[in-house]
């Protein structure tokens, strides 16, 4: 029997740099990616108006954009990239 949670939200494995953060930012993308795929469907399919789509995309980017901001994916505050190029020459 497929357990109906798997079947509605998959997740796909995570192949990227293991970290906390990494791991927490991507289940939001998933979660995010598989609500406007909803969101798409119902608008598609005459449910939700254009209008209403939209802002609840828009909302849910501002989630994702909160929720890089405080996990700080992509900043890394202890080395810059010119750090690493310094002894060379």
């Amino acid at each position: 029997m497929v357990d109906q949670s798997n079947f509605l939200y998959p997740r796909s494995r995570y192949h990227g740099q293991v970290k906390p953060e990494n791991l927490v930012f991507n289940a939001n993308l998933q979660e995010f990616a598989q609500r406007v795929s909803y969101i798409c469907n119902l608008e598609t399919a005459g449910k939700l108006s254009p209008e209403e789509s939209y802002e609840q995309i828009k909302n849910l980017w501002k989630q994702l954009k909160r929720s890089k901001k405080e996990l700080a994916i992509g900043e890394n505050p202890f080395q810059t990239e010119k750090d690493g190029e310094e002894g060379k020459g």
